[in-house]
């Protein structure tokens, strides 16, 4: 089988598309268009879609009020006391200037990611399981056995490509230096294709993923992540 050739036809075949059949939470950003939502929307993307869609929308994002909601893991105290960090953040720092302040150093999409989560720990004495899980801990100098930080390169995938998908809001990173957005699903379907020999899932995996679409396009290997995650998601046959 071309794989390859698959995607490529998936992506013709216009799989980006989202709408009220095809749930995504990236349908939230593209309301706002605004990186800090964004980013909102990105950090609480786990679960069920129709789940977190019905919860983003019970908040007011223009307002960054957390209306007295709850969401999975995250407390009320958790959501309110996120957003509240994240109204401070907005009055002080550009998220795209955060993040190429570890970026342009190596041009390491993890360097940058560690500047914007280091920002927000700094910014409230708040802790808690629940916010933690949210933000993510400040990412280690090694990727076998930790976190593959889905939710914050697909964050990253939504500010630097620019096509009918994503927003393209962020100047100054390479998309090619993006890192795929690795769920549990994706990471199946991978192992599935031959796309991806690591059993085990990590920033590793996604590493080497990444790599191998780069042999379909060195310059946009992430191009290729939504059809992957639709192919698990619409169980398409391939």
């Amino acid at each position: 089988m071309d794989i390859k050739a698959k995607l490529d036809e998936l992506i013709k075949n216009n799989i980006y598309e989202v709408n009220e059949q095809k749930l995504d939470p990236i349908m939230i950003a593209k309301k706002y268009n605004d990186e800090y939502i964004a980013l909102i929307a990105a950090l609480f993307a786990y679960g069920n879609v129709k789940a977190i869609l019905k919860f983003l929308n019970s908040l007011d994002l223009e307002n960054l009020n957390s209306n007295g909601a709850y969401y999975r893991f995250q407390t009320k105290d958790d959501v309110r006391e996120f957003l509240n960090t994240i109204k401070k953040m907005k009055e002080k720092y550009s998220l795209n200037e955060l993040f190429l302040k570890g970026y342009k150093k190596t041009k390491n999409s993890i360097d940058g990611i560690r500047e914007i989560i280091k920002t927000i720990y700094s910014l409230s004495s708040y802790n808690s399981k629940g916010y933690e899980f949210l933000i993510g801990k400040i990412p280690l100098n090694k990727t076998k056995g930790v976190s593959p930080y889905k939710r914050w390169n697909m964050f990253l995938r939504w500010m630097v490509r620019k096509d009918s998908l994503d927003l393209g809001l962020w100047k100054g990173v390479d998309k090619k230096d993006l890192i795929i957005p690795l769920d549990t699903h994706t990471h199946k379907v991978s192992l599935n294709l031959g796309l991806l020999k690591r059993k085990t899932y990590d920033l590793q995996a996604a590493i080497e993923l990444t790599e191998k679409l780069k042999e379909f396009d060195k310059n946009d290997p992430l191009k290729y992540d939504f059809a992957l995650y639709r192919i698990g998601q619409m169980n398409i046959k391939m």
